[in-house]
């Protein structure tokens, strides 16, 4: 009855209860970056033996083999339908999320964080089906595009990471935002790292079935800890109409609307600076695996797997270097130093012929991934907390750009310049980070500190 007091056993489970539900968000990010690169190899090998088995080439993974095959033209039409439908799942996945994770991550500003987690999990959940039919029945690889889409119909791996850096945002302080925004992406680089090991060395063991199933797993185990365990940000979530033009106007007043406390200006071109880089990173991931795949490298899946580690591996360094380098230099500088390291580590795998160099270029980007959580943090101090939703929604929005940019020049200059520089993207890629290295440069020393004209540091 009500004004009694309850009794103990059930004071005990509204407390056990109110502990569950104030989990954080990075156990989620780590588990779907976990499901996502356990299946991304996997997906871009599964294509090449799909294509060769229909093609009748016959050429393996072993050095010599693949060697000999070097001049195959039927071995170059397997790479370039392979980069060709990869291209067609990003376009299916940006066209959608292009609406989808605006929409739903200015949403999240009144609802709150976790309605959007939900909906972006239950659709990783669904590639994740869609990919295992395709595997166990030989479906048509244009399924693997149903897939894409409808995981970008519910807010994609973008939608996840937008609702995510906004529930660090939402709790942490100015000084402390950029390494908690780094401590976020190293959870995407361990997880990685780990799906990376297992995927390639399973892939040889038990076949392709197998990984994706696991990938299944555990997006089941993250849509449950997204439902009952994550503990919201938002202090007073209100209910909102989902389906509203308000929701994306307020992604266009973000960088439209003058107001003295935020500089448009470098809302604007630092959201450009990151766009560049996503773009590099995303274009290079996106060919990584078939560059090594073919000659003159030859790896297989053990050493893909490898690769694919030493990828992710890149976050935890890059965390533990940002960590030393604010000591003694300010996040501009380290963003510099990182672009820097990322420069000549894609110059390293144009020239790549090799294994060791290609480790090499791996090693050189060792702070590569330092500017990215820099700069989400430099955006984020360039707005209010209630606009937090908003403005990561337009960064998952950029995300999904520069990954649709990506694929385009990536994956269709992949195969162009087979015949003369296989490296050359890299050495585009490379080119292309002089942009934001400059754009940081220029707003640091045309305004070193604007993003505490709003909102003074945090003692």
């Amino acid at each position: 009855m009500e004004g009694r007091p309850s009794p103990p056993g059930q004071a005990r489970v509204r407390r056990w209860a109110a502990a569950l539900c104030r989990g954080p968000v990075e156990p989620l990010v780590f588990l779907a970056n976990f499901a996502l690169v356990l299946q991304g190899p996997l997906t871009t090998q599964y294509l090449w033996h799909r294509f060769s088995a229909d093609l009748g080439y016959n050429g393996t993974r072993d050095r010599g083999s693949c060697s000999n095959h070097s001049e195959d033209p039927v071995m170059k039409e397997v790479e370039t339908l392979t980069s060709h439908w990869t291209l067609y799942m990003n376009l299916g996945g940006f066209l959608v999320g292009l609406f989808s994770s605006t929409l739903l991550g200015a949403w999240s500003d009144c609802v709150g964080r976790r309605p959007l987690l939900v909906l972006a999990s239950l659709g990783l959940l669904l590639q994740a089906v869609v990919s295992i039919f395709v595997v166990q029945l030989q479906l048509h690889v244009g399924y693997f595009v149903l897939g894409r889409i409808l995981c970008a119909l519910l807010g994609d791996f973008n939608g996840l990471l937008a609702a995510s850096f906004a529930s660090v945002a939402d709790v942490s302080s100015n000084r402390s935002r950029t390494l908690r925004m780094a401590l976020l992406e190293a959870c995407i680089g361990v997880a990685g790292m780990l799906a990376s090991l297992l995927g390639g060395h399973w892939l040889r063991a038990q076949g392709y079935a197998n990984p994706f199933w696991l990938a299944l797993a555990v997006l089941i185990v993250m849509t449950f800890y997204a439902a009952l365990c994550f503990g919201e940000t938002v202090k007073e979530p209100t209910p909102a109409r989902l389906f509203t033009l308000r929701h994306h106007r307020s992604i266009v007043w973000l960088y439209m609307t003058p107001a003295p406390e935020k500089s448009r200006k470098h809302l604007a071109l630092y959201s450009l600076a990151i766009f560049m880089v996503i773009t590099v990173h995303f274009g290079a991931q996106d060919i990584l695996t078939l560059y090594e795949l073919s000659k003159p490298l030859c790896w297989d899946s053990r050493l893909v797997g490898y690769g694919s580690a030493a990828q992710h591996l890149l976050y935890l360094t890059s965390l533990v270097g940002l960590r030393l380098l604010q000591h003694c230099l300010a996040d501009t500088w380290v963003a510099e130093i990182g672009l820097a390291f990322n420069i000549l580590g894609m110059v390293v795998f144009a020239f790549a012929t090799i294994t060791p160099l290609m480790f090499t270029g791996y090693g050189l980007l060792f702070l590569s991934l330092v500017t990215t959580p820099i700069i989400r943090a430099k955006l984020s101090k360039l707005v209010g907390k209630s606009e937090q939703g908003a403005l990561f929604s337009s960064v998952a929005c950029i995300n999904s750009l520069a990954m649709l940019m990506a694929s385009g020049i990536f994956n269709s200059l992949y195969p162009a310049t087979l015949n003369f520089m296989k490296g050359f993207p890299f050495l585009l890629g490379a080119g292309l980070l002089f942009i934001p290295a400059i754009l940081i440069g220029v707003l640091e020393k045309a305004n070193p500190r604007p993003e505490f004209q709003q909102f003074p540091q945090s003692p």
